[in-house]
């Protein structure tokens, strides 16, 4: 059983939750799945028929491909022509406005000859038509070659090219002014340009009458296929036509039997569909990570990234936008990996492709792809802890995806320059799937934003939390160097027991690093940070002296919450001491006081006990570290004393009651403190006695290489004198 599973009754009301939360789920990826019936052909053009023959059981037409109706509605708006109003009173306007300009003008600048021209140019233009600058921009964008120009009810057809733009217009104004022997000059003074005014206006009405006409001219299908007759038999090869007329009948089918009670039946093969994946989901948790079921907020992660995918998804199908392959579905395990464990991120991968493959007409391609990418991300994202590993997982999980998806074509007969798109392998697929690889490196940046929205703290966090330059860590080494070194030796010695148990290594490491800090409020009461022989303890009761040793839990806690430390590090900070005693003070007041009733809870710590293996471990090196540091003498005998005595006293006194380890764990613990301990510390052999005189001198070894290493160790009291 999982270390993460510890075994619970389950009550009326946490049964009823999840039911709740797994309706809610299914309710949700019901709505947003497609609600058309599926098909249940799947061919291919140029390979046979794999069905038996196939009978028309009811008439239907044969509708024309998009491709077709495209053509000949191209075809057909050749043949439109939009209607224009001639609008007469224009140029009528206009002429009116030049004769009052003209007015203004001495014969000497305008001559009678040169008004008399103006007028004459001016009426011709007006009589071609001038359509506006956008109307006649629009016309040449349209391809449109005539339009039917209207006055009343009388309405004739122009070409668009013999029509005048106002830009045209004021051109054709000047043109060859020079041979009537006019001066340009003159003509400018007047400024032509303001009596240029389009006389011809689009009626909107009219026209898009005659293009509803023409579009209804057009016929959706191009035959029909009778009851009874044969559309295709096993072995045929499937031509273009056979595949239209394959498709016509799955589109009449669906028009026929889009009824109620079809509509029922499809949302309740949607429903069931759903049910079964989400029941699998809960029993995962229940048998493996039941923690995560406990925790709401990974509750509510998990399933709202397994509700994104599938909503993303049906949007790109149901609006035929874009290929779901450029959709990033290894992101969903890289966050499950990172915040929660591999297992739970390759179970919740292949739930999410299911449920996304429904909306799809040929699924397995898509989950032999999506599944196998997911794989290779979880393997090569084991433990994140720099950037780097986001850009190689990125890159094999799409380099698996790509290999997998080409080795589906060639088995399915593609070919890299196939004759025709059917044969040929779609290289579109290809740069959808390098695309979506690209997105997935943006998954570094949202996981700060999942990390701050639901509470998480992931490796990559822990890793800058543990660099030592920080501003909390950096005050410590100078407030209290001898806890600085102590955190760290403890760091490392937990470090390396989770490595050995399977536990997380970087969380405890870090949660190592912080565990003390407390100790800074009054760094000189702790033994490590005193120096000079000097001890504040012999100024106080052994009753105060408890207090300001256990007080440095709770003012860790509170400088942890001041510098906004994730709730992970907090918990090393209460429960590295657990619900324990201060022995030597409690036992130095007894001692004191043997006729007075002590109260127990005056020398603990208020805990609470660990609750996680990490912490315990945590519990067990700061214990250990501590303690070996009094050694009197490092040898193996002692080291290994020292550590069995110390575990098994916590075991004892139940402070891993509450927390999934077990004793093996326990016990290569044990193994690995007196081996790291052994390293730090040095240990020497004992050397055996002379038998035949016990005042024989001891004859130092020879010189030579290993003769310091070979010297025995004497270990002196502290400032005993120096006796020759």
């Amino acid at each position: 059983m999982s270390r993460y599973n510890k075994p619970v009754i389950h009550n009326w009301r946490e049964i009823l939750l999840q039911a709740l939360v797994a309706a809610a789920f299914i309710a949700v990826v019901v709505w947003f799945q497609p609600r058309g019936s599926r098909s249940l052909m799947h061919f291919d053009v140029g390979r046979p028929w794999p069905y038996g023959q196939l009978i028309a059981p009811f008439d239907f037409p044969i509708f024309k491909s998009d491709a077709q109706l495209a053509h000949e509605r191209d075809s057909v708006r050749l043949l439109y022509e939009p209607y224009f109003e001639f609008q007469e009173q224009v140029e009528a306007e206009q002429i009116k406005a030049l004769r009052l300009a003209l007015r203004e003008q001495t014969s000497a600048e305008i001559p009678l000859s040169y008004r008399t021209y103006i007028e004459r140019r001016l009426h011709e233009i007006y009589q071609i038509g001038i359509l506006s600058a956008d109307d006649y921009q629009r016309l040449r964008a349209d391809s449109c070659q005539n339009i039917r120009i209207f006055t009343g009810t009388e309405a004739t057809s122009h070409a668009v090219w013999k029509l005048l733009s106002p830009r045209a217009a004021y051109d054709y104004l000047f043109a060859n002014i020079d041979s009537f022997g006019l001066s340009r000059q003159k003509f400018m003074r007047l400024s032509m340009n303001q009596f240029i005014v389009p006389n011809l206006s689009y009626d909107q009405t009219k026209s898009e009458s005659q293009w509803n006409e023409l579009l209804g001219s057009l016929s959706p299908s191009s035959g029909m296929v009778l009851v009874g007759q044969s559309i295709i038999d096993r072995g045929n090869i499937v031509t273009e036509r056979d595949a239209q007329i394959l498709s016509s009948y799955e589109r009449a089918a669906a028009a026929r039997s889009n009824t109620s009670r079809e509509n029922s039946m499809i949302v309740i093969g949607h429903i069931l569909y759903v049910a079964v994946i989400v029941i699998c989901l809960f029993f995962y948790f229940n048998l493996f990570r039941r923690d995560y079921i406990s925790n709401g907020r990974s509750v509510l992660l998990l399933f709202l990234l397994m509700l994104v995918y599938p909503a993303l998804t049906t949007f790109l199908v149901r609006h035929t936008l874009l290929s779901v392959y450029l959709i990033p579905y290894v992101m969903l395990p890289v966050f499950i990996r990172v915040f929660m464990d591999s297992r739970t991120a390759f179970f919740t991968h292949v739930c999410m492709v299911l449920l996304c493959a429904v909306s799809l007409r040929y699924p397995f391609e898509f989950i032999a792809t999506q599944l196998t990418g997911g794989l290779v991300a979880i393997y090569t994202l084991r433990e994140l802890s720099e950037r780097s590993q986001i850009f190689r997982t990125a890159i094999f999980s799409t380099a698996t995806m790509l290999v997998v998806y080409a080795s589906l074509d060639f088995i399915h007969g593609r070919q890299l320059m196939g004759d025709t798109s059917l044969t040929r392998v779609d290289f579109s697929i290809y740069q959808h799937i390098i695309i979506s690889g690209v997105l997935v490196v943006f998954a570094y940046p949202l996981m700060y934003l999942i990390e701050r929205l639901f509470n998480f703290t992931s490796n990559v966090t822990l890793v800058e939390l543990s660099n030592v330059n920080r501003s909390l860590l950096r005050r410590l080494s100078e407030v209290a160097p001898g806890t600085f070194q102590h955190s760290m030796q403890v760091a490392n010695l937990a470090a390396e027991v989770a490595l050995k148990i399977g536990a997380k290594s970087q969380l405890v490491r870090t949660g190592a690093l912080y565990h003390d800090i407390g100790k800074m409020q009054n760094a000189a009461f702790f033994t490590e940070n005193q120096a000079g022989g000097i001890n504040p303890h012999d100024k106080l009761d052994a009753r105060e002296s408890a207090r300001v040793i256990i007080s440095h839990v709770a003012d860790g806690e509170a400088l942890a919450d001041r510098n906004k430390l994730p709730r992970l590090i907090r918990d090393f900070i209460s429960t590295h001491h657990g619900k324990g005693l201060v022995k030597y003070f409690y036992i130095t007041y007894k001692n004191q006081h043997p006729d007075e009733v002590i109260d127990y809870a005056a020398f603990s710590y208020a805990g609470p006990d660990p609750f996680t293996a990490e912490q315990a471990i945590l519990m067990m090196a700061d214990a250990v570290e501590a303690s070996a540091r009094s050694l009197k003498e490092y040898t193996e005998e002692s080291i290994g004393e020292l550590v069995d005595r110390i575990i098994d006293t916590q075991v004892a006194e139940g402070h891993f009651a509450n927390c999934p380890i077990t004793f093996q764990d326990i016990r290569t613990a044990k193994d690995v403190f007196k081996e790291k301990l052994k390293t730090i510390y040095h240990t020497r052999i004992s050397y055996p006695k002379l038998h035949n005189s016990e005042n024989a001198p001891v004859v130092p070894p020879a010189e030579g290489p290993g003769a310091e290493t070979a010297a025995p160790r004497r270990n002196k009291p502290l400032g005993s004198a120096q006796n020759p």
